[in-house]
């Protein structure tokens, strides 16, 4: 729309430019023919006969407004006829042409020719008043460009609404990436970038949807085929124990059974890190979750293994926050970070978790902390602090997966520097 008025502008400038331009020229035109007319009298009529002839036209007043005045003249300036009293200024020598200023103010187009050695004629005519075209003519372009502005927005606005809607399709595409929709989207017939835009994008999320449900069979096949040995070798180390072995076979049995719990929980973490990771930034499947009563309910069970343990545990929860999330993952994370602290904090130590809105989750304690250069690797997998690491049990794997679900539902973990101990805090603001 603004263009379009800037185009009027300008096409209304050169119009105005261009109706001054044919004035000045149809007014050039006039004086040279109504001097060549008198020349031609003069030629065959004489001096009287001309100055005659001025005097009939100098009574004829003209309809347009363009005045015409006359000055036949000797070469001293002596006056012959016309009603100019004084010369305009131009060398009838050289039949010279110009503007000249009357002195009543009002400009004129002359022309001045020499007729005879000591006779010389000046046509002069007024420039007439073309304000009134002007005018006349800018309200056309006025209302003109009114309506073409009109129409511009009406147009404009079809387009823009048109378009919105076109690209609306391909984000209710990502926001909810059904089968149906999809396959609607990919049998779109291309008119167009936008169409040929809107069945790739639906072709690659119809193809990222394949690869993650493949990975899930996938995922699952194997956890089945690697859970379940171990399962079975689990269960064949149970009657083993129960047939009374002596004391060294035993302790080798139970060893055993604690590394397959081991495997199994870490090859579950992996699979959970993995499915959090795939899913990250995907809002399909989640729900309202009542962030403060989940983390009361998480508080009050902690807040009973830490008397056994020798902890102090303190937790706060703002009321009424809630989030967009899976309660199973959200639960999940919380409790890594708790089983993490409470995991380095010596018995007699401090673990702290608060809520507050935003949400903003903070899980400090006051452990031995962990060191600046590896704050960045803690959230690696198989990563393990270095203080008390080779006492503390563990694979490394539980605050990896906190920070993959806390990436798949657009969150961040982040540690805050703190005088003594470590502080977590989980908050919004992914990238």
């Amino acid at each position: 729309m603004a263009l379009s008025v800037a185009l009027v502008a300008a096409l209304w400038l050169l119009t105005h430019a261009t109706i001054e331009q044919t004035s000045r020229a149809a007014l050039e035109r006039a004086v040279d023919v109504d001097l060549a007319g008198l020349v031609d009298i003069y030629a065959s009529g004489g001096e009287a006969e001309l100055t005659r002839r001025i005097a009939d036209r100098l009574a004829l007043v003209p309809s347009e407004g363009n005045a015409a005045h006359y000055m036949l003249a000797r070469n001293d300036g002596r006056r012959i006829g016309g009603d100019l009293a004084e010369w305009p200024g131009l060398d009838a020598r050289l039949s010279e042409a110009g503007e000249v200023m009357l002195p009543d103010g009002v400009e004129a187009q002359a022309r001045a020719t020499q007729l005879g050695p000591d006779l010389r004629l000046a046509v002069l005519r007024e420039h007439g008043d073309t304000t009134t075209l002007l005018w006349r003519v800018g309200l056309v372009f006025l209302g003109g460009g009114a309506a073409l502005l009109v129409a511009v927005g009406l147009l404009a606005r079809m387009a823009a609404q048109r378009l919105s809607q076109r690209i609306d399709r391909v984000n209710q595409a990502f926001r909810d990436p059904g089968e149906e929709r999809l396959g609607s989207l990919v049998a779109l017939e291309v008119e167009d970038e936008i169409d040929e835009l809107t069945r790739h994008s639906a072709a690659a999320l119809a193809r990222q949807r394949r690869l993650v449900e493949a990975y899930r069979e996938t995922s699952d096949q194997v956890a089945h085929e690697i859970r379940t040995p171990l399962m079975h070798l689990d269960t064949k180390l149970v009657k083993a124990l129960k047939a009374q072995p002596g004391e060294t076979a035993s302790r080798w049995l139970l060893g055993a059974r604690e590394d397959i719990r081991r495997l199994v929980g870490m090859l579950e973490s992996l699979l959970d890190i993995a499915a959090s990771k795939a899913r990250r930034g995907d809002r399909h499947g989640l729900a309202p979750v009542d962030l403060s009563s989940l983390v009361l309910r998480i508080g009050e069970l902690y807040a009973d293994s830490a008397e056994d343990s020798g902890h102090t545990f303190s937790c706060t929860a703002a009321p009424g926050v809630t989030f967009e999330g899976e309660q199973t993952q959200l639960t999940r994370m919380i409790t890594n970070l708790l089983d993490n602290a409470f995991k380095y904090v010596p018995p007699g130590g401090t673990v702290a978790l608060e809520l507050a809105p935003g949400p903003v989750l903070t899980v400090r304690d006051d452990g031995p902390g962990i060191p600046p250069e590896e704050r960045e690797a803690v959230f690696r997998r198989f990563q393990r602090g270095s203080r008390n690491a080779g006492d503390a049990p563990g694979t490394g794997l539980g605050l990896s997966l906190a920070a993959a679900i806390a990436e798949r539902h657009g969150l961040a973990i982040r540690l805050h520097d703190t005088r003594a101990g470590a502080c977590f805090v989980v908050s919004g603001g992914m990238p």
